[in-house]
């Protein structure tokens, strides 16, 4: 694994024999897991429809103790500001608001490295009183989709790319965000992409996310310095899209946690910056035979197989309408603007940076598809899906592809949702979507989103004071 300068330095928290072991297979495991490591506590969490931490803290003789772990229904019908939308025919509450469950999955244990006391996490999935799936929960969309593709005899891989910035300490929402000081007591400029200098001005920040990282069992492949202020972006090894969304969960709080040590933010919004490029969540995928264990995007031959364009296919048709699960806030679609290096399309093409799609090159073993759409403030679990459950539906339909571009695609005219509430009736209104992500997550979903559009239209903006105060 890649490793700056000074990371090998660093004191461990445990015995080098149980330094970064993740996960085990049963509960006698657990039990020895946690008792080798004299974990006090524990945290057991799950996504939220944000891809926030929700869960509940226990000791440890309490979790291997049988205990019954439960959370309100209500918990995955809030906004990001805590709010609760009103009902509406198709967004309901449970009147009884009744109880939901915790399943760890003991495959996720792990330690929590920034924590004083010995304390462990671990990720659930969440399951009703009877023991079934909760559908609606972003663990169990994305369960759902790769269950699709388990039917048919496939298995997809993915490969997410996270960007994320660094910005100095602000207490106050109404002022704009700034670059942190580095080490050179200045701050980094933008237009520093792959600038081994710019990630040196963060040495020791970037120590501890490699040492928080290890401690966790998580792998992360490569870390370049991005052309924003302070804009960095870490690459994740290819693997099971549960795995990899259950990293990029870890990450995002594992990252934030080592940036407040050093005394600065590390945010994951996906335009933070007035002027700067965006946060991206780029998604490579390719999808194997189980059988056989090939990549079924290329034929015996070695040239492109026709699962490999009707995949393409699937995209360029159905990401535009499931963008909202890749782009989930108002701030979303700040992003997704001409001339910021960013995708304003559905085209695709071969090595291709302009396009939504690309198709990187590689041996036909490798053959993928990077979804350059998706922003880094989704949740992993969704944009996942999304991303998956699109290609599948293209599979499935035999739906041919444009023909590939050449050209610089991101200029000029936009062919996506422009917004918010634009992007939730796409979702909706698309019936293929429901037995690719199911019904009452759309309708969930929706009402949330919608919910929070009716938050951010209660707050007045400075272009508002700036060009409306005394013009009107």
């Amino acid at each position: 694994m890649l490793r700056p300068k000074g990371a090998a330095s660093k004191k461990t928290l445990m015995p080098p024999d149980t330094d970064g072991k993740r996960g085990v297979k049963t509960w006698k495991e657990a039990a020895s897991w946690l008792r080798v490591r004299g974990i006090e506590d524990i945290e057991c969490i799950t996504p939220d429809l944000a891809g926030v931490p929700r869960g509940k803290m226990m000791p440890t003789s309490k979790f291997t103790g049988n205990t019954s772990l439960a959370l309100p229904s209500a918990l995955y019908r809030h906004t990001i500001s805590g709010e609760y939308p009103d009902e509406t025919e198709n967004f309901r509450y449970d009147a009884r608001d009744n109880d939901i469950k915790l399943m760890p999955d003991l495959s996720t244990l792990s330690v929590v490295p920034w924590e004083t006391d010995p304390t462990a996490q671990v990720i659930c999935d969440i399951v009703d009183t009877d023991g079934k799936p909760v559908g609606y929960t972003p663990r169990n969309v994305l369960k759902n989709v790769l269950s699709l593709y388990e039917k048919k005899g496939w298995k997809p891989v993915v490969a997410p790319e996270i960007e994320f910035y660094l910005v100095a300490k602000n207490d106050d929402p109404d002022y704009p965000l700034q670059p942190p000081k580095g080490r050179s007591g200045r701050s980094i400029l933008g237009g520093q992409g792959y600038s081994i200098a710019g990630i040196n001005e963060f040495d020791e920040l970037i120590d501890d996310i490699y040492h928080f990282s290890e401690k966790q069992g998580l792998e992360i492949d490569t870390l370049i310095h991005e052309e924003g202020p302070a804009q960095l972006e870490i690459n994740l090894r290819h693997g099971d899209p549960i795995e990899l969304a259950d990293q990029v969960f870890l990450f995002k709080r594992t990252i934030r946690e080592a940036a407040l040590k050093h005394g600065i933010y590390a945010t994951f919004m996906a335009k933070p910056m007035q002027g700067q490029p965006g946060s991206a969540m780029h998604i490579h995928q390719s999808v194997v035979d189980v059988e056989t264990g090939k990549n079924i995007f290329s034929n015996p031959d070695g040239s492109p197989s026709k699962e490999f364009f009707a995949f393409i296919g699937g995209m360029q048709k159905y990401v535009p309408n499931a963008l909202v699960m890749m782009a989930p806030y108002v701030n979303s679609y700040r992003r997704l603007q001409p001339d910021m290096a960013c995708p304003v399309n559905n085209a695709w093409g071969y090595d291709n940076r302009t396009t939504a799609f690309r198709v990187p090159i590689s041996d036909p073993q490798a053959r993928r598809v990077e979804n350059r759409l998706p922003s880094s403030d989704a949740n992993p679990y969704l944009a996942l899906a999304a991303s998956l459950g699109s290609g599948y539906l293209g599979i499935c339909k035999a739906i041919e592809p444009t023909a590939p571009t050449e050209d610089t695609a991101n200029e000029g005219s936009i062919e996506l949702p422009r917004g918010l509430l634009e992007a939730v009736a796409l979702m909706e209104d698309e019936p293929d979507f429901e037995e690719v992500f199911g019904r009452d997550f759309i309708n969930i979903y929706a009402g949330v989103k919608r919910g929070e559009f009716e938050t951010f239209m209660q707050v007045i903006s400075p272009w508002e004071r700036e060009f409306l105060l005394l013009n009107v």
